[in-house]
C-alpha cells in the first residue's frame, strides 16, 4: 500500500542543478580551480556542500584547510540565492504531480542534499511550500546520499504527522540520480526516476524511469507499492 512519496529537490522539484554549478565555480575561482560540466555532472552532483568541497579537498584539488570550508558554503549559498531569485524556475509536471497528490491527500516530503534556505526560498517564491509535510536538509543529517539516513529521517518525521505508521516498503522516492537511487533502495523504498539530469540508461536501478512526474497517475504509484 502507498503510504508517502519523498522528493529529490534539486532536478527534481526545480532545475537549479546548473545554479549550483555556477555557484560552485565562483566559489572555486577564487582558488584558481574551476569544473567543466561533465566533471560536476559525474562527479559530484549528487554530494552534498559539505562533502563536495571536502572531497575537492581530499582530492588535493582545492588547496584550502577543512575548517574553511563552512565559509565556502556561506559563500556559495549567497551566490546560489542570487542566482534563484532571477533564474530559478519549477519543473514542468511538477505542479499537476503534486496537486494529485494533495488532492488523494497522500503525505509527501522532500529529502534533499541542498541546504534548507536555498529549498525554502525557491518553494515559497513558487508558492509551493505549504504542499510539504516535511523537509530535511543538508543541515539535518550526518551522512548524506548515497547513505539512507535523510530518507530515513524524513519518513520519521512524516510519521510524527500521521495516525498509522507508514513503512519504508509503502514509500516512493523521487530521485534524478544514481546517488539518490541508492540511497533510497537502503532506505528500503521503491524508487521513480525522472530524466531530468541524466538520461534513462544511466538510471535504470529505479523501479520505474519517466521523462516528466505528470504522466504519472495514482494508479501508477500504487502499483509500485503492491
Amino acid at each position: 500500500m502507498l503510504g508517502a512519496v519523498i522528493f529529490d529537490f534539486d532536478g527534481v522539484i526545480t532545475d537549479s542543478e546548473i545554479l549550483h554549478f555556477r555557484a560552485f565555480n565562483k566559489v572555486l575561482a577564487r582558488h584558481g580551480l574551476e569544473l567543466n560540466k561533465k566533471e560536476y555532472y559525474t562527479r559530484y552532483l549528487g554530494l552534498s556542500d559539505v562533502d563536495c568541497f571536502g572531497t575537492l579537498i581530499d582530492e588535493g584539488r582545492l588547496g584550502v584547510e577543512k575548517a574553511q570550508v563552512r565559509t565556502l558554503i556561506q559563500r556559495k549559498t549567497r551566490i546560489f540565492e542570487d542566482l534563484a531569485r532571477t533564474d530559478g524556475s519549477i519543473i514542468e509536471g511538477v505542479r499537476e504531480f503534486l496537486d494529485m497528490l494533495t488532492s488523494a491527500r497522500m503525505p509527501i516530503a522532500i529529502c534533499s542534499g541542498a541546504l534548507r534556505a536555498e529549498i525554502e526560498l525557491i518553494l515559497e517564491d513558487a508558492k509551493l511550500r505549504s504542499l510539504f509535510d516535511v523537509i530535511v536538509s543538508a543541515e539535518e543529517v550526518t551522512r548524506g546520499k548515497p547513505d539512507p539516513e535523510g530518507f530515513l529521517l524524513a519518513l520519521s518525521r512524516l510519521n510524527e504527522t500521521v495516525v498509522a505508521p507508514i513503512t519504508p516498503g509503502q514509500c516512493i522516492v523521487i530521485e534524478d540520480s544514481h546517488w539518490g537511487l541508492k540511497a533510497a533502495h537502503a532506505a528500503g523504498m521503491h524508487t521513480i526516476a525522472v530524466t531530468n539530469t541524466y538520461d534513462a540508461e544511466q538510471l535504470k536501478a529505479a523501479h520505474r524511469v519517466t521523462e516528466k512526474l505528470s504522466d504519472l497517475t495514482m494508479d501508477d504509484l500504487t502499483a509500485l507499492c503492491r
